[in-house]
């Protein structure tokens, strides 16, 4: 068998084409990525619930805690009087009749605490006539693990108390606990333990790790459906994110309302799911420049996500001008001078440098469609967008919408509507985003999907991830459903992706994290507990596509009746071939080209069963692997295989 290259009609590769793709859905944001251990922390928990265009929002500031130890005679209590602060006005009353009795938090499954690591704990108090002290840490089983004692001031007044502990042992599922040493009452507000690991006091370390191995080109943030929300009112509303955490007001979660039905009385386990915005944007243009990757920011266009709602706002009203002027600051709060309004607030964040703004997102899957008889038009909003963004910011890349689903009416509609206006403006869209959560063998059918595209409207295919039916060895919100015959198929794809890189300028993974026990969707890029974290075989494959990107892509053929695909790119001298061996056979291979591309000097392969998966307690099952090449440009291919061979002179 043969693969073979020429630099004849090469395409230019745009630089950090493949991305991620950040949203918190599967407890990835308060849960993962935000480090902050404790669960609802600030009593601002909502019980969300119901169905499309009719949820109900309860106010259960009481979740995640609970009397300590269980069945003692401490009385807790959800106040609002004197709050700390307006935005999250809720707060605890805790009063022990005896001492030695307080409250506990659930911390999602547990706390985690590893050996010889610091972790910063603080709170606010009020006491009025309490002067005696309190014990808060962690407990397992009931006894102390790593306690601190705290005296309070009795002065009627809210009062921060903040420490360190240093762990001398590792621990799983202990207990977040605060006892009073007498009896009494104290008032408790905004709780956080956060490892002293954590990047920038924030992100958990060991998921910004696994996210900046790859070496993305972007990020996407804050979503995904969040950005659109089950109502308005319940969108990600991004200058609500900015300033001290303790004020950013809690919202909950679009995902806590996912695949309600009849079967869960339409109130699902993950009800409680919520937003306390300690990860907001601010903090999410800090993670681009920490990882590299150039923000990508999607903002809302005055609809509700039309998969839970059809509440929108009307183009000729006042509040749709409110939702283009939140786009207008948030360029500003991003590239504007500390003379700025939106510039200044940053700077006072503690960024006085503009952050390197770039990409701008314009919706997140929206369609045209009737609602009660009337378009949404959704097509003269992103018009009416385009324009005003561009009359201020010309250089700026806005990135379109076609959809959620590949090859719909709704999908073919919104390519015409883009390439007219394009014709008309060729800065109209930088690229149109495009979604596809299909089944192995759509990926297969379709990898050259993109080489009848006409070549004016670049694509970001901004969300995509292979389904393996559970015949096939894919479980739903496991981590099987990342297996191997998944990620092979998007590999296979994405040789067609690189060799349309002039079409494809833009394409991440989704969704990115996901937490056990706590996932509403899959399959997932990085799985983790409160305790551990990692890749999965589709996450491989995305970085081996990464790291091995090319200035070039040279044209490639492959003899995919006999179940190989492949693509090559060209790149400081060297050129890199990836090859997918679809079949179960082994294959020997030729590596051919119009030109001396010198000899096979490295080999990066992974390889497996179809139904193989990564886990916790055995997360390199299959990973790439180097092998030693045989000969100068001939290669044996694994079945069911990714290999990228490297050519250098």
């Amino acid at each position: 068998m043969k693969i073979q290259f020429t630099r004849e009609n090469k395409k230019a590769v745009t630089k950090g084409t493949i991305g991620l793709f950040l949203e918190d859905i599967n407890y990835g944001i308060d849960g993962g990525l935000n480090a902050e251990m404790l669960e609802n922390p600030n009593f601002e928990a909502k019980d969300a619930f119901g169905k499309r265009d009719n949820f109900t929002v309860a106010f259960d500031g009481g979740y995640a805690w609970e009397a300590f130890p269980e069945g003692s005679a401490a009385a807790l209590k959800v106040k609002t009087d004197r709050a700390l602060f307006p935005e999250n006005p809720h707060y605890m009353r805790l009063t022990a009749s005896v001492p030695g009795v307080g409250m506990k938090n659930k911390a999602f499954d547990g706390i985690y605490l590893e050996q010889g690591m610091k972790y910063r704990v603080s709170f606010y108090a009020r006491s009025y006539d309490y002067k005696g002290g309190a014990l808060i840490g962690v407990y397992k089983d009931g006894a102390p693990v790593l306690i601190k004692k705290v005296k309070f001031k009795a002065d009627g007044q809210w009062n921060r108390y903040q420490f360190t502990l240093k762990s001398k042992v590792s621990l799983d599922r202990g207990d977040f606990a605060l006892t009073l040493l007498k009896s009494g009452t104290v008032h408790f507000d905004f709780f956080s333990m956060i490892p002293e690991n954590a990047v920038f006091g924030v992100f958990r370390r060991d998921l910004v790790n696994l996210m900046k191995e790859l070496q993305p080109g972007f990020l996407r943030f804050p979503g995904g459906c969040i950005v659109e929300g089950n109502t308005l009112e319940n969108r990600y509303a991004w200058k609500n994110s900015l300033g001290v955490k303790e004020r950013r007001k809690h919202n909950w979660n679009r995902w806590a309302v996912h695949n309600n039905d009849e079967s869960n009385g339409f109130h699902s386990q993950y009800s409680h799911y919520g937003q306390t915005l300690g990860i907001g944007y601010f903090e999410y243009f800090r993670l681009c420049e920490y990882l590299g990757a150039k923000p990508f920011p999607v903002v809302n266009v005055g609809m509700a996500c039309q998969f839970m709602s059809t509440e929108m706002v009307p183009v000729d009203s006042p509040e749709f001008e409110t939702y283009i002027q939140d786009a207008l600051d948030l360029v500003e709060f991003a590239r504007g001078g500390v003379d700025t309004v939106w510039g200044r607030v940053r700077t006072e964040m503690g960024h006085p440098q503009p952050f390197a703004l770039e990409y701008f997102g314009v919706g997140n899957e929206q369609w045209l469609d009737k609602v009660n008889g009337k378009s949404n038009e959704f097509h003269k909003r992103f018009e009416i967008f385009e324009q005003r963004l561009h009359e201020k910011y010309p250089d700026l890349k806005i990135i379109g919408t076609v959809g959620p689903n590949v090859g719909t009416p709704s999908y073919k509609s919104a390519w015409k509507w883009t390439r007219e206006n394009l014709k008309k403006n060729p800065e109209f869209v930088y690229a149109s985003d495009e979604h596809f959560y299909v089944s192995p063998e759509w990926f297969y059918q379709n990898v050259h999907i993109y080489d009848n595209y006409p070549r004016e409207g670049k694509v970001c295919a901004g969300e995509y991830a292979a389904n393996v039916p559970e015949s096939g060895g894919g479980k739903i919100n496991t981590p099987q459903a990342n297996c191997w015959a998944g990620a092979l198929a998007e590999a296979a794809f994405m040789t067609g992706m690189e060799q349309n890189s002039d079409v494809v300028v833009m394409a991440s993974y989704a969704p990115l994290l996901a937490r056990f026990g706590y996932s509403q969707w899959s399959p997932n890029l990085i799985w983790f507990d409160g305790k551990r974290s990692y890749a999965t075989v589709n996450y491989y494959v995305q970085k081996l596509f990464s790291l091995y990107a090319g200035d070039f892509a040279l044209p490639t053929t492959a003899e995919e009746d006999k179940k190989l695909y492949a693509s090559a790119v060209e790149r400081d001298g060297a050129v890199f071939v990836k090859a997918v061996n679809a079949s179960d056979e082994e294959m020997e291979v030729e590596i051919e080209g119009d030109f001396d591309f010198g000899s096979l000097t490295r080999i990066e392969q992974l390889s497996g069963n179809l139904n193989g998966y990564n886990a916790l307690d055995d997360s390199e099952k299959i990973a790439p692997v180097e092998v030693a090449p045989a000969a100068e440009r001939s290669v044996i291919l694994p079945p069911r295989s990714l290999s990228v061979l490297v050519f250098m002179k």
